[in-house]
């Protein structure tokens, strides 16, 4: 489940998602050990949030290497 108050994650680069995810999971490591399980619960939906976006972008720069891949094949020949 997505946090709702999260506002529109399209904007952000791999490197800002992951940015963030790093410090949501330090958050929740605080949050937990404090004993507060509400705001664990948000932080959570909040990790699922920036987690989606990760895995698009992961998806986005594999697709694209890919494609790279097949256009660098074409071009070389090994059988001459």
């Amino acid at each position: 489940m997505e946090h709702p108050l999260i506002p529109d994650l399209s904007t952000l680069s791999l490197d800002d998602t992951m940015s963030k995810l790093n410090d949501l999971r330090s958050k929740l490591n605080i949050a937990a050990r404090m004993g507060n399980h509400h705001v664990c619960n948000q932080i959570r939906m909040a990790i699922e949030s920036y987690e989606a976006r990760y895995q698009v972008l992961m998806r986005e720069q594999l697709e694209s290497a890919s494609k790279q891949i097949d256009n660098l094949t074409d071009k070389i020949d090994i059988a001459k």
